[in-house]
């Protein structure tokens, strides 16, 4: 029963995102680096894994860039060349090839010099497909960063969600392996 609930939630919610306007999502997309950017665990960060957006997410390009003007460094996820379901981070600056994956999405082009342990680290920023009052968070389906976000406090990073304000729900159905996010960031609240 789950996983079919899990299914039309995701479907809803996927489709609900990609109908925002344009301006919705640049002024969503503003408000986001906004928070981000005065974020205590984001001023005190070295070193932050983020993801390209994809499918309607929030437009993460403007943070990179007002990051980047911070000298931060960035780090996206890759799916592992060598461990199905896996994801690795990689360095990642302006001059970085991107190819796209088995699922479409943007990721830099695998380069085994610019692997970063996740334990090194400060702060991962997530996607989500949706989430609830207590920051459960339901992502796409595949598991990639539930492996992540699994015993986060011993890896020492920080995870952070962002959303859209319109992809809350009052209670998600939660499964053993769902990982409650200390926080999310949506453009007009932190939970």
């Amino acid at each position: 029963m789950k996983v079919f609930q899990k299914k039309i939630i995701r479907k809803f919610f996927r489709s609900l995102r990609r109908q925002l306007s344009v301006n919705e999502k640049k002024y969503s997309a503003q408000m986001i680096v906004n928070r981000i950017l005065s974020n205590k665990n984001i001023i005190n960060s070295i070193n932050i894994g983020l993801f390209l957006s994809f499918d309607g997410e929030i437009n993460t390009v403007p943070l990179i860039n007002a990051l980047w003007k911070l000298n931060k460094n960035i780090f996206l996820p890759c799916i592992h060349p060598f461990i199905p379901q896996n994801l690795i981070f990689l360095y990642y600056d302006s001059k970085t090839i991107l190819i796209k994956n088995n699922y479409c999405i943007n990721e830099p082009k695998f380069n085994i010099y610019k692997i970063f342990s996740i334990e090194n680290l400060d702060v991962i920023i997530v996607p989500l497909v949706a989430f609830d009052n207590q920051r459960n968070r339901l992502g796409m389906g595949g598991g990639f960063y539930d492996k992540i976000l699994e015993n986060w406090e011993q890896k020492k990073f920080y995870p952070i969600g962002i959303a859209y304000d319109c992809q809350k729900i009052e209670d998600l159905c939660i499964d053993n392996w769902d990982v409650q996010l200390p926080e999310i960031i949506t453009p007009q609240k932190i939970w």
